[in-house]
């Protein structure tokens, strides 16, 4: 059976560390989102601005340029607009330029007369370029002359322009006041696409960097938290019972502070184990002689009562003596087996078989008076099995094992000892063909004071002395039934190395 499982805090340990180290870096990595995504809104306005302005310049060049060929004569206009200026504004199919020359309020002159016409409100001053955004409707610019003459495409998309507008005033000293306005457009494709060129231009370095200080926020992170992982490490590493203070030697403040609190508490708790072992040891060895005499005093009480009444309770007293005195045993066999206890002994190479042989042939007159049949059966190998240890420790784990089999095996009950070597391990069974342990009861029976049945006169303390032998030697104690019924004992040690 396995001991009893400690409550251990490490699952939860890690999870903080690991939720702390998810929130740090998300943290971290929400500011360069935020960032990275508001530089590349303001790199692609700032594209859009200077895209803008390139093409508004070029607008304003051509639309004055376009102005210089209309000229005010006598009470009309002289239009000088060869063909070769015609093909130089449409060279670029791709890129065609629009244009238009009226007298407001309408008069059409010169050019389309479909480009989106001035903005409602929109105030131009004279003499300076008006700039503005509009659509022209596809069938619009396909049936266009200049459309017609490039032979570009027809599209079903509205096509979006970006206008240049410029208001002149003209006159003669017979007809002054008059004006004209002057409407250059092109399409605003061009603008759009170096507005996005220059956004990937500039965003794909962006995402480099950022990438890159993805990674280092993540290393950051990692060397950041890793004064907690070795806490966790250490923490995770110690056994249940290990009250001695740990130890961090660099480490931030934060940390330091943290396993100090944490050292305090060890010291704290330690102390209180100690004086609770202290008090059980002390306890136990006071009672002995008191329990020692009682025993003494009942049984020759017993010899010299004749009334049966009398009988009967010197009998019960001297049955609680007796069992007061095994539990005052049981409870300094229990101290002898703790760590500090141990740790003051020495280790020696021993024969598990032949200690095993030596103890049952001492627990033969208890298993008689208790009417059990107890045997030591010899491995079919053969030989020894040597094991490291300490040899008290290891008898009183043997002892225990024995008598509590014969204590509640029952009378006319056999309890078989056997030892044998398997896998580079020892192993000693105790079998007995009892009542059994019931399978729900099989781990508790080896946590302190408790008992699968009230049967017998144990006081639930022989099987927890086991187990805490058996775990000083890096051993694993079962308890396993057998069919049809009984119960089988097994302690596993690894086997000593030769030398």
């Amino acid at each position: 059976m396995n001991a009893p499982e400690t409550v251990s805090e490490a699952p939860h340990v890690s999870t903080a560390a690991r939720s702390l180290h998810r929130q740090l870096f998300v943290w971290l990595l929400m500011p360069q989102v935020v960032l990275w995504l508001a530089a590349a809104l303001f790199t692609y306005k700032l594209a859009e601005h200077y895209a803008n302005a390139a093409i508004d310049a070029s607008l304003s060049q051509t639309s004055r340029t376009l102005a210089r060929q209309v000229k005010p004569l006598d009470n009309g206009l002289f239009i000088d607009f060869p063909r070769a200026a015609q093909d130089i504004l449409e060279a670029d199919p791709s890129d065609r330029v629009l244009y238009t020359v009226s007298m407001p309020p309408g008069q059409f002159i010169l050019g389309n007369r479909n480009l989106p016409p001035l903005p409602r409100g929109a105030k131009p001053v004279y003499g300076e370029p008006f700039f503005y955004n509009g659509k022209l409707a596809a069938h619009e610019a396909a049936a266009s002359p200049e459309s017609s003459a490039s032979g570009a495409p027809a599209s079903s998309e509205p096509q979006r322009l970006r206008v240049a507008a410029l208001l002149l005033r003209y006159g003669t000293p017979d007809s002054p006041g008059q004006s004209m306005l002057v409407q250059v457009a092109r399409s605003s494709t061009n603008r759009e696409l170096l507005a996005r060129q220059i956004l990937l231009d500039t965003v794909l370095p962006l995402s480099a960097l950022m990438a890159l200080m993805t990674m280092i926020v993540w290393a950051g992170v990692r060397t950041g938290l890793k004064p907690l992982a070795l806490l966790q490490r250490q923490v995770e590493g110690r056994a249940a019972n290990d009250l001695t203070p740990i130890k961090i030697n660099a480490a931030p403040p934060e940390v330091r502070s943290l396993a100090l609190a944490m050292n305090s508490l060890l010291v704290e708790v330690n102390h209180n184990v100690v004086a609770q072992k202290r008090f059980i040891s002390d306890a136990a060895h006071q009672l002995r002689t008191p329990l020692a005499g009682l025993k003494s005093q009942t049984e020759l009480a017993l010899l010299d009562a004749k009334d049966p009444a009398l009988q009967a309770r010197l009998q019960l007293v001297h049955s609680s003596a007796t069992r007061s005195a095994h539990l005052v045993n049981q409870l300094l066999s229990l101290a002898r087996a703790e760590p500090e206890s141990a740790s003051q002994q020495a280790r020696s190479r021993l024969d598990l078989s032949q200690l095993a042989r030596e103890i049952s042939t001492e627990m033969v007159p208890r298993a008689l008076a208790a009417g059990v049949d107890l045997g030591f059966e010899p491995s079919e190998q053969g030989g020894s099995c040597p094991v490291r240890g300490f040899e008290s420790l290891l008898r009183e784990a043997l002892v225990n094992l024995i008598d509590n089999a014969i204590r509640y095996a029952g009378r006319g009950a056999s309890v078989t000892v056997r030892v044998y070597a398997k896998d580079g391990q020892a192993f000693l069974e105790v079998e007995d063909n009892g009542p059994g342990v019931p399978a729900s009861e099989s781990e508790r029976v080896f946590e302190r004071f408790v008992r699968a049945t009230h049967d017998g006169t144990g006081c639930g303390l022989g099987l927890a002395i086991v187990r805490e032998i058996v775990e000083r030697h890096a051993g694993r104690v079962q308890l396993l039934p057998v069919q049809p019924h009984g119960a089988l004992a097994r302690v596993s040690l690894p086997v000593a190395a030769q030398g």
